[in-house]
């Protein structure tokens, strides 16, 4: 048997062999979350970090500890480690290639060590573990705390080339890919963390009237204002779930407007272009630059209309603040994430069963405004950011897309 596709100058068939005519076992031994030191001297592991901090492949290692012994189970080179427990199955049936000896590896981690690493290559294999993730988790057991063990993996069953060189083809390959999802992620992690510290310094925080970080140019106070006092606050007239349709002008509710927030799919719902003639003549219609406000479900959180396309929304799970040019809606909308927002929600959001922010709220909600200039600056600022944060989430979900498409083709 061969894969669909393949590398070229390689024809030759596919074996396929028990894992344990492949690889010894072994299991980590003691080291606990108190064993860690920031100032610790030895790298170690620990099982939960196989399924939170590290992917297919191990070059180095966050974590070290003071705690070594004789009883200590140290890595070498070629290992490959399989976390042996969790409270759900889903850290479980991942392999990670360790690259690095005399790791401290702690207890719940199952050591698989090549038997003969001139027919085979650790990187491979865990590559080849990583494809049969579905056999592994088949061999889960327990309930509150499920465990997977060595004894469980002796029969998986795995295909590799009969060429070690093929083998280390194959694993390389894998091996680009998550290298640059690792540099993307670090690059997006980096990103969000800026625009977090950034919403703190580029409004004002503890009533001052002036942020700690502001353009070049402007010195005047931002004036506090009411949200109710700067534009007009609606909300739409109610839809019933029976006049949902399958097509016609969307209809949106605060489950839209969270998978937009999270570059997520969600389910549409649609009513009819005559319902929302008949609506928007009493409600009026939304435009563009408008800033809608979930009131129900996970409250507070905006979207900006972007055009003049027909829209309608759902009655109290979203509030409409109307733009009329009184200001910025990229401003308006960085706001509702910034601290000073979110702290004065929590304090008086009504949160029962579900939460809820009500249009006498959103009208009383305090905001500091600086001029129409320097909010366009701020607005283009954060929206540059958060066009470069998509930009890394979008390259993150399609390398991870083309890992998925390699390993079903190179092994399926």
């Amino acid at each position: 048997m061969r894969p669909e596709i393949g590398f070229k100058g390689f024809a030759d068939e596919w074996e396929q062999h028990k894992l344990s005519e492949i690889c010894d076992f072994e299991k980590g031994k003691g080291l606990s979350k108190d064993d860690i030191s920031d100032n610790g001297k030895y790298p170690c592991i620990l099982y939960g970090q196989l399924f939170t901090e590290y992917g297919m492949f191990i070059n180095s290692i966050f974590s070290k500890s003071n705690t070594i012994s004789d009883e200590c189970k140290l890595s070498e080179k070629g290992d490959i480690l399989i976390p042996r427990c969790d409270t759900t199955p889903d850290g479980l049936g991942r392999a990670s290639a360790l690259s690095v000896n005399n790791v401290i590896l702690g207890f719940d981690i199952n050591i698989l060590k090549i038997k003969n690493k001139k027919d085979y290559n650790f990187n491979y294999v865990s590559v080849a573990l990583n494809f049969h993730r579905k056999d592994l988790l088949s061999k889960v057991v327990g309930s509150t705390v499920r465990h997977l063990e060595n004894k469980e993996l002796r029969d998986i069953l795995i295909e590799s080339p009969c060429s070690i060189e093929e083998q280390k083809k194959i694993a390389s390959l894998f091996q680009c890919i998550e290298n640059l999802i690792t540099l993307h992620q670090r690059k997006y992690e980096r990103l969000v963390n800026a625009k977090r510290s950034m919403l703190v310094k580029m409004f004002p925080q503890n009533s001052s009237k002036v942020p700690e970080i502001r353009f070049k140019g402007f010195t005047n106070d931002w004036e506090q204002r009411k949200l109710g006092e700067i534009t007009e606050l609606k909300s739409a007239s109610r839809v019933h779930r029976d006049e949902w349709t399958g097509s016609g002008v969307p209809f949106f509710r605060s489950s839209d407007v969270m998978a937009a927030i999270n570059g997520t799919v969600n389910e549409k719902a649609y009513i009819s272009e005559e319902l929302y003639e008949k609506l928007s003549s009493v409600s009026g219609k939304l435009e563009k630059g408008d800033v809608l406000i979930t009131g129900g479900g996970s409250v507070g959180n905006p979207y900006i209309v972007p055009d003049n396309e027909p829209l309608y929304t759902k009655d109290a799970d979203l509030l409409w603040i109307k733009n009329q040019g009184r200001f910025h809606p990229y401003f308006l909308y960085e706001y509702f994430f910034s601290p000073t927002f979110r702290t004065y929600l929590g304090s008086i959001s009504h949160v029962g069963t579900i939460a809820h922010y009500t249009i006498t709220q959103l009208s009383e909600t305090p905001i500091c405004l600086p001029n129409i200039e320097e909010q366009t600056k701020v607005g283009e600022y954060f929206s540059n950011l958060d066009h470069l944060i998509t930009l890394h989430q979008c390259k993150i979900k399609k390398l991870q897309d083309a890992k998925k498409a390699f390993l079903i083709k190179m092994f399926a």
